[in-house]
């Protein structure tokens, strides 16, 4: 029994798991109560409303029925002209005859082609073209939210030295980072739920008041409800990559200092000086992440020669899946969560 109390050790399961929920029920105050955190939100949120507000009055307009049927009869102008395009085509006498017309000259034009949607003047909101593509914005802007919220939740506990202080009350530290990462990743989990599902309601909002009727594709909001979840993913790891920066260098703003330096000025220089490395930047695998099917990455061989003069090289493109940006933005993200972590067990905290 000595050497229980000596060590601060307990015997009484009971009295462990209280000391647990102890703990995740003051992370979870110790977030939530933060007043920055909550200005943020708020911030967020008023900001959200009004671009939405203004976007919404200024660039959408829900179309009249003599509207949707002059859209029509430019859908069968614009038939038409593909149309006398492929027929010439098709007789031109200089066309190779070694490959199919079809490739040619392309396939034959119907209606069905064109979208009445995209001739509509002024322009309607089209929940089929501006659902997905703004719900990954949101999910971008969220992101950088979650961000700042991961760097200020650790940072200034730094800054203050209550990490300190918590250590007298729970000296395990591997625990104390544990709890403090579950309760940031369920946050900022929660955090990407919201936003997209405050973008889903908005989007609903903008398409009886300003769009067009649209019939959607079939696997339309599958494939919606898989983009979402990717962008939630992306949501939890840029939390936890600002959490892992600012815990590995103790301060909100210089995590804040790292990551613009690295988004402004270590990417910039690196698709100029080594542009076969684009694969690995974070923006990049970001955008084949959160994009259906991936990204096709555009890369320019060309290089500098030993006197100093350009050497062009043959164009092409480098494929990034949703696995690939998932898996690289998770090892970072990892990578630096874990030297923080173990920088703050190993250290001395004086």
């Amino acid at each position: 029994m000595s050497g229980a109390i000596a060590t601060g050790a307990t015997t009484d399961p009971h009295a462990a798991d209280l000391g647990r929920g102890s703990l995740l029920l003051a992370e979870v105050h110790r977030i939530t109560a933060r007043r920055f955190i909550r200005w943020l939100l708020a911030v967020s949120l008023v900001t959200y409303l009004v671009i939405v507000s203004i976007v919404g009055l200024t660039q959408f307009a829900k179309p009249s029925a003599a509207g949707l049927a002059h859209a029509r009869h430019r859908v069968q102008a614009a038939v038409a002209n593909q149309k006398a395009a492929r027929d010439q085509c098709l007789k031109d006498p200089n066309r190779p005859t070694d490959q199919p017309a079809e490739q040619i000259c392309g396939p034959d034009p119907a209606a069905g082609m064109f979208r009445v949607q995209d001739f509509v003047d002024p322009p309607a909101f089209d929940l089929q073209r501006d659902l997905p593509a703004t719900a990954i914005a949101v999910g971008v802007a969220t992101a950088a939210l979650a961000f700042l919220i991961g760097a200020t939740y650790v940072g200034a506990e730094w800054s203050s030295r209550s990490m300190v202080a918590l250590l007298f009350w729970e000296p395990r530290r591997l625990r104390v980072m544990s709890v403090k990462l579950g309760v940031l990743a369920a946050a900022a989990a929660l955090l990407g739920v919201l936003g997209q599902l405050i973008w889903l309601a908005t989007a609903e909002i903008l398409q009886s008041t300003r769009g067009a009727p649209t019939h959607l594709p079939a696997h339309f909001w599958s494939d919606l409800v898989a983009q979402e979840g990717r962008t939630i993913l992306f949501v939890v790891l840029m939390g936890l990559l600002g959490f892992g920066i600012a815990n590995l260098i103790r301060n909100t703003g210089a995590s804040m200092g790292v990551g613009f330096v690295y988004f402004a000025i270590v990417e910039n220089a690196v698709r100029v000086a080594r542009p076969r490395w684009q694969e690995w930047l974070l923006t990049d695998n970001i955008a084949g992440l959160l994009s259906k099917g991936g990204y096709r990455l555009p890369v320019d061989s060309a290089a500098v020669s030993p006197g100093g003069g350009v050497v062009p090289g043959q164009p092409h493109e480098i494929f990034i899946s949703n696995l690939h940006g998932g898996l690289v933005l998770g090892g970072v993200t990892a990578a630096i969560v874990a030297a923080g972590v173990a920088s703050f067990v190993r250290r001395d905290l004086h």
